[in-house]
């Protein structure tokens, strides 16, 4: 999906590791929920209330999901899926475009 439509944009960015991953709330009628940001480059943990799929709009990385040893690589057009409750972490190899779906159970 290129646009998203009769959706409300919360003002307020979500900021994290100082300034390095930033994102936008976006909110559905149907109660729906993503979030659109920018990641620079460095090493990052992030923890998970809900199952989120992460789309990678550009950029590259590696994730190491939960429960997985391995290092997998994420290129623009790929997208991986994080269950709730759980811990992942990423190596932002550049300056990466991303969209974050929150599924609810």
């Amino acid at each position: 999906m290129e646009k998203f439509n009769d959706v409300t944009v919360v003002k307020k960015a979500n900021i994290y590791f100082d300034g390095k991953v930033t994102s936008r709330t976006i909110l559905f009628e149907n109660g729906d929920k993503i979030t659109l940001g920018i990641m620079m480059p460095g090493n990052y943990e992030f923890g998970t209330e809900e199952k989120e799929i992460m789309e990678i709009l550009a950029g590259n990385l590696d994730v190491k999901l939960p429960n997985n040893d391995g290092w997998i690589s994420i290129l623009a057009g790929d997208s991986f899926e994080v269950p709730s409750n759980s811990k992942f972490q990423l190596v932002v190899k550049e300056i990466t475009d991303y969209c974050c779906s929150y599924i609810k159970k």
